[in-house]
């Protein structure tokens, strides 16, 4: 089984009530919301990746004004590649503060449209789990940075 370790960083941005998002084509295609970040770049900090995917994705500049937490998950077998692959996800959320920019949508990227959305309309929105397990973090702020009743990771098995 191939394995694969993905290290990315996260911004949850939230003011007046609302949380920055940026929109995402799944893997069929429907849009969903994610938080602004990504993939960390080989010998690129995360703190320099949060800030870096946060103005990719939104135009925003953001200052970095604390370490929520960590989130690991792990997906066995995924049957959308064609093959086995053990893939694991290192996800580190950072929280931020916008400090200069404009609110504007990425072109030619992993993202095509960024919005501010009310804390409590953030349940009705077509979203990846990491929305809810940030803002978890960012409400409950755990002094070891991780959420011990986090659901253990689907595993989807090839035949």
């Amino acid at each position: 089984m191939r394995r694969k370790l993905r290290v990315a960083a996260y911004a949850v941005c939230v003011r007046d009530g609302q949380i920055l998002l940026a929109r995402s084509p799944a893997p069929d295609g429907t849009p969903e919301w994610v938080l602004p970040g990504g993939g960390m770049e080989h010998g690129e900090d995360p703190y320099d990746t949060v800030r870096r995917e946060v103005t990719e994705e939104t135009g925003y500049r953001i200052e970095v004004t604390g370490l929520l937490g960590v989130d690991s998950h792990r997906l066995l077998g995924d049957p959308r590649v064609g093959r086995r692959v053990d893939h694991q996800g290192l996800r580190i959320v950072y929280e931020g503060e916008i400090t200069g920019g404009e609110l504007r949508y990425e072109v030619g990227g992993s993202t095509d449209l960024a919005a501010w959305h009310h804390l409590d309309t953030v349940p009705g929105l077509v979203r990846v789990p990491m929305v809810d397990i940030a803002l978890r973090l960012w409400r409950e702020r755990p002094l070891h940075g991780h959420l011990e009743d986090v659901p253990v990771p689907r595993q989807v098995n090839e035949e």
